[in-house]
């Protein structure tokens, strides 16, 4: 399984049309849209998790692409190190 951050995202963008976009190029297992913890809207970006090499394929292709258009950025998401609930990194 790999996971894939999506940046640049428009704010409207949904979990649906996220899935739609992805689904050409594999099954989509989970998609996870950021919000703003305090206010609630979105942060224009999340993470889309595929197998790898749908993964990969999905990347290649849509990385650069225009949404709405905004140009995606795609990479694949790494584990950073573990945040305190202050939001510091520990």
């Amino acid at each position: 399984m790999a996971s894939l951050y999506v940046g640049n995202l428009p704010f409207s963008t949904t979990e649906d049309q996220l899935r739609e976009l992805f689904a050409d190029y594999g099954t989509v297992h989970e998609i996870k849209l950021v919000y703003d913890r305090e206010t609630g809207q979105p942060r224009g970006f999340g993470f889309v998790e595929m197998n790898e090499t749908d993964a990969a394929a999905a990347s290649e292709a849509l990385n650069g692409s225009e949404v709405e258009g905004r140009p995606l950025r795609i990479n694949k998401a790494h584990k950073g190190s573990q945040r305190s609930p202050s939001g510091r990194r520990n």
